[in-house]
């Protein structure tokens, strides 16, 4: 490696950091070594979504794993740390149909799938470099696709075997549809939108010839009603109960039920059920054992079932059906108002619950498994185990995993034209596509036409397989065996309910062990005007990272993505992002003025004299090592970063060099050396604390002044407390030191209320103590003192002289100066 001889003048990133980057990925710096004795930690890393173009929070989020993995790295651990892309099923299909205008069923379900596979690979390139520049430390040779041969092959085992266990099976039954797109989604897919709706009262009649009224949002509906209900212990409606209630403009009736799910404070009290308006109407249809009217099609229009409403699309619906309710005066009353609706997170569009055929995972059976599950595993933060266990308690559906799409991994098995019974792909034969290879073998009926499943899994039946696919669990059980169960799965907060509960369902199931030990949840990257969580797919923010990465460097963009800590939602600041890069800034002046110094030195075995204020540096340096360490431990990165910045800044750069940059320059000095020493192991040490959150440029201040040990400081050794210099005692040395820090900062401020330059020089400074132990320090400080005040006399005193001006402090000494 050919190394720099100095630092430049100035430090641009945008000419070091791409030259670092390429140097870690030529030399394979973050490599995991399969051969190595050292202890693995794994990461099963967050596979980016094929869905756009990567946004600031993606930078935000995906830089907090690197930095636990940068620390354990330097720890001595053998850090897996792969990548994956998450490339198959309907995000990639929805950003190929957006991006190309095109669809599935206008160029062939074959064309559109080679489609997809393009534009997954355009955007994996763009994700990659992105990475890269970022200053991730992954090891690229363990990356995958979703929809790549291994992935899909994995994805169709596990399939095979939890079939095999009775825990995937097909069912028709009501299942959450997405009109949009065209296919059944999970529980997990559904988010809760605002929109402005309109209650309508509409009037039932009762056998009496009353008047009952019933609220709804959803009057189009109303050819799908099956009955009505209210609560049982409604007085208003007791007497009616087990009675029927005329259908306005149906010409039918329907009974009248008591449910304690009907809520008397919600509208009228009394409520129609339809099937199926909402996931209430679902659960009565099944408990009350109700008849089937199903009104709207797959494609979201109006069925021929729904009358003089057929072929509209839903809104059609509504208006028509408004018009005719109007005609017949029985609406009695509309009210306006804002309402949460249940829409697919992917498209934001209203869901509807049909009954269609569909594969599922059973989880409903399996809770207190799966609480369990939760309960073991360590959360960071902490309060991210309740997210985990409120889903599961709440889980009202198992999982649907099939998809009525086109690229995705398609289900292993034929349906027997013959007979009817599922015929499994053979293990050896997958990955496998149904829709273009036969069975090996007749049924055991004797058929041999066969009619495969045209249905794709869901992303997330083949996502959850992720320690698997990395780990490469069918293709390399040794590698397999080292990295499962995984150390860390880093994710965001809003896929706990996917990711992280479907790898658990998986996992147990299948191995009847958890995936990993801990679980690191991210907040999101929030636009700066205050909109909400910044997606690709809806334009990816203001901002993206590429400039800002160009504008002020990686490292920069890093320092701001770890000023808050996991489970946190930060407002991208450009600010904070400036603040970043005046550190590295002030980091590169801080190692030039201290290469003049250390030219040549080598640290020896054996301390040399010390002053007070050596002492104090590095018994606070210790306590930062000590502190850094533990706080990383339990992934606290941001405290530990502000730890880290707070020394350098306060301790470090303002007041050491200060202090001791006249012992620095003068080699005559009887404590020079102690100075060099000092500053030595405290930039070394400091560099290491910072090369997890800005690896850019301690890596390249490092190689240039310090690595005789290491090729790169990311393999170097983590700072410990017992390769730190040991002193007596540190309390009495950071005292004795922040005795100086004070006498400094009263200087420095009575400077600056005066107008006068840091740098001017006072004629006379008096230090008054009556502590004999204060006193040595000072008197042994006499050059750091004169360094920092810039005092052409320093005098150390029981008793101020009244003749000169008498500074305030906050401390047991009075300072007095002669300016």
């Amino acid at each position: 490696m050919t190394m720099a001889k100095t630092l430049a003048k100035t430090y641009d990133p945008s000419i070091v950091e791409p030259r670092l980057s390429e140097r870690w990925q030529r030399e394979g710096i973050y490599r995991f070594d399969r051969s190595s004795d050292q202890p693995v930690y794994a990461i099963d890393t967050p596979p980016a979504t094929v869905s756009g173009h990567l946004h600031l929070g993606h930078a935000y989020s995906y830089t907090h794993p690197d930095i636990i993995a940068r620390f354990w790295r330097m720890n001595g651990h053998n850090v897996f740390y792969p990548m994956g892309f998450d490339d198959n099923g309907l995000p990639t299909e929805r950003l190929v149909e957006k991006r190309l205008g095109i669809t599935a069923s206008a160029v062939g379900r074959q064309a559109f799938i080679e489609r997809c596979l393009e534009v997954g690979v355009e955007a994996e390139e763009e994700y990659r470099t992105l990475w890269q520049r970022l200053g991730l430390s992954i090891d690229w040779r363990f990356s995958y696709r979703s929809i790549d041969t291994l992935s899909r092959r994995t994805s169709q085992q596990s399939f095979l075997d939890l079939y095999r266990k009775g825990l995937a099976y097909q069912q028709e039954a009501p299942t959450i549809w997405c009109p949009l797109c065209q296919t059944a989604i999970a529980q997990a897919e559904l988010e809760d939108i605002a929109e402005t709706t309109t209650f309508y009262t509409l009037a039932f009649s009762l056998p009496n010839g009353a008047t009952l009224p019933i609220a709804t949002t959803r009057p189009e509906l109303l050819p799908a009603c099956v009955a009505v209900f209210v609560h049982p212990d409604d007085e208003r409606y007791a007497s009616f109960i087990g009675s029927e209630a005329r259908v306005p403009l149906m010409g039918r009736s329907v009974p009248l039920l008591a449910d304690p799910l009907a809520r008397p404070e919600v509208g009228t009290g009394a409520v129609m059920c339809c099937t199926f308006g909402d996931p209430t109407d679902v659960e009565w249809w099944r408990s009350h054992q109700l008849p089937l009217r199903a009104i709207i099609g797959r494609d979201g229009r109006m069925t021929a079932d729904a009358g003089i409403l057929a072929e509209l699309t839903i809104a059609e619906a509504r208006a028509r059906i408004l018009d005719e309710l109007r005609a017949a005066r029985v609406v009695l009353g509309e009210k306006t108002q804002r309402q949460a609706v249940r829409a697919h997170e992917r498209c934001d569009t209203p869901v509807e619950y049909l009954v269609t055929r569909q594969w599922f995972i059973r989880v409903l059976d399996h809770k207190e498994q799966l609480l369990a599950a939760g309960e073991q595993i360590r959360w960071h933060p902490a309060r991210m185990a309740a997210r985990y266990r409120e889903w599961v308690e709440n889980l009202k559906w198992d999982w649907c995993i099939s998809r009525q799409r086109y690229f995705g991994v398609p289900f292993p098995l034929w349906r027997c034209d013959t007979c009817g019974a599922i015929l499994l792909a053979d293990d050896a034969d997958l990955p496998i596509d149904p829709m273009t290879t036969q069975p090996r073998s007749a049924c055991a009926c004797g058929g041999e036409s066969f009619t495969p499943e045209h249905d794709v899994m869901d992303t997330w039946a083949t996502s959850s397989m992720s320690p698997q696919i990395v780990g490469q669990w069918l293709t390399d059980p040794a590698l397999y065996e080292q990295v499962f169960p995984f150390a860390l799965r880093p994710q965001a907060h809003e896929i706990i309910r996917t990711w992280a509960f479907y790898t658990i369902v998986k996992s147990l199931y299948m191995f009847d062990k958890l995936p990993w030990r801990e679980v690191a949840i991210s907040g999101w990257g929030l636009a700066p005007e205050g909109a909400g969580k910044i997606s690709k797919s809806r334009g990816g923010g203001p901002m993206t990272p590429e400039a800002m990465i160009g504008k002020y460097s990686a490292d920069a963009v890093r320092y701001w993505a770890a000023s808050a800590g996991f489970g946190k939602d930060t407002i991208i600041s450009e600010e904070r992002i400036q603040a970043g890069a005046k550190l590295t800034t002030k980091l590169w002046n801080v190692a030039r003025l201290s290469e003049r110094v250390l030219a040549g030195y080598t640290t020896p075995a054996t301390p040399p004299a010390l002053a007070p204020a050596d002492r104090w540096l590095l018994a606070r340096l210790r306590r930062l090592v000590e502190r850094v360490t533990s706080l990383l431990s339990e992934y606290d990165y941001a405290t530990a970063k502000a730890e880290v910045e707070s020394f350098f800044w306060a301790a470090l750069a303002d007041n050491y060099l200060e202090l001791a940059k006249m012992r620095l320059y003068d080699t005559t000095d009887p404590l020079a050396e102690g100075a060099r020493y000092t500053l030595r192991i405290a930039l070394l040490t400091v560099l290491k604390l910072f090369a997890p959150f800005l690896p850019y440029v301690t890596e390249e201040i490092y190689t240039t002044l310090f690595a005789d040990e290491y090729d790169s400081i990311h393999r170097s050794a983590w700072p410990r407390l017992e390769s730190l210099p040991i002193d007596r005692d540190d309390d009495t040395a950071m005292a004795a030191g922040d005795a100086l820090v004070t006498i400094a900062t009263a200087v420095r401020r009575y400077k600056s209320e005066h107008g006068l330059s840091l740098g001017r020089e006072l004629a006379r400074l008096q230090i008054a103590t009556d502590s004999a132990t204060l006193a040595d320090v000072f008197q042994a400080s006499l050059t750091d003192l004169r360094s920092v005040t810039r005092a052409a006399t320093v005098e150390i005193a029981a008793q101020p002289d009244p003749a000169l001006q008498e500074l305030p402090t906050e401390s047991a000494m009075r300072i007095a100066i002669q300016p």
